[in-house]
């Protein structure tokens, strides 16, 4: 078990705060990662909670740079990478490593169907040209692929690729990318899957990215402190109260629709707006309103 390593704990993928005019709320940004820091989480900005695909280039430095400004070293600065342009992956990763980023998180090209060995060609040109330690990111529900666990394995050995995001959601793939991970001294695993946060780690994962971290951050840091000190019982408990939160802005809704949601339930906190990045857009007025109401009862 690597969770004294330090790529390990809890991840929270956070959302991107945005004005009516779709540009980076910095004073949201500086908000949210001081409650991150806080409470001990680290932040991955512009994955898919942060609408990472529709964050424009001037935007994305602007977003990496204000969050590593405000993190000041206490927590680490995960980046994702999202498009189709393996150069521009490239270069912007090594942007933002220079503007203080962490760790790059890059989700496969999606547009074409790719073949086991070009996924791992991917990976691995990403690998060898970026600066920073990369994390392989597996997520079906937007690539419509999934990583192969041959081909996890053969980039698990390489020297730049420190672990990967897992949000396949598929139970047998979870515990087979565990055992490889605690196989491994180098290469660490993270679920992606906030319902199965507390099992994983019960099973050996080194870490958990959950959404609903952006609200209730306290949360999973002490489900996360309670598995990894064996209490599994408190963990558990805390498994299952997150489960009924992530319900207010998850159930009956698209994805995109979720991330509208969770913005307005950060909105009861202070933490940002509820503005979004184009295509996706805000929920009606009676929505969020009752997103507020069902929020300010729990």
């Amino acid at each position: 078990m690597k969770r004294s390593g330090k790529y390990s704990g809890v991840v929270v993928p956070m959302v991107t705060p945005v004005t009516e005019t779709e540009k980076i709320d910095t004073e949201a940004v500086k908000r949210i990662i001081e409650t991150f820091a806080q409470n001990e989480v680290h932040a991955l900005v512009m994955g898919t909670t942060g609408e990472g695909n529709s964050v424009a280039l001037d935007e994305a430095k602007v977003l990496v740079k204000t969050a590593v400004d405000a993190a000041a070293g206490r927590i680490r600065i995960y980046v994702g990478l999202s498009g189709c342009s393996t150069r521009q992956h490239i270069e912007m990763a090594n942007e933002y490593h220079k503007l203080g980023a962490d760790v790059i998180v890059p989700t496969l090209p999606s547009y074409y169907a790719l073949t086991d060995e070009q996924m791992y060609d991917y990976y691995k040109t990403v690998a060898d040209k970026v600066t920073a330690p990369v994390m392989i990111y597996n997520i079906k529900a937007t690539t419509h692929m999934s990583i192969p666990m041959d081909i996890v394995k053969r980039l698990s050995v390489h020297p730049n690729i420190v672990g990967m995001k897992d949000s396949e959601r598929d139970l047998d793939w979870m515990k087979q990318s565990i055992e490889l991970a605690l196989s491994s001294e180098d290469f660490a695993y993270f679920v992606g899957w906030a319902a199965q946060s507390a099992d994983s780690l019960a099973l050996g994962a080194d870490g958990i990215v959950p959404s609903t971290g952006n609200f209730v951050p306290e949360m999973f840091r002490d489900l996360y402190r309670a598995a990894v000190n064996g209490d599994h019982q408190t963990a558990r408990r805390l498994q299952l109260e997150t489960d009924a939160i992530a319900k207010i802005y998850q159930a009956d809704r698209t994805l995109g629709q979720s991330l509208a949601a969770l913005k307005v339930m950060m909105g009861t906190k202070g933490l940002c707006g509820p503005d979004m990045l184009s295509p996706l857009t805000r929920l009606t007025a009676d929505q969020e309103a009752a997103i507020v109401e069902r929020t300010r009862a729990v």
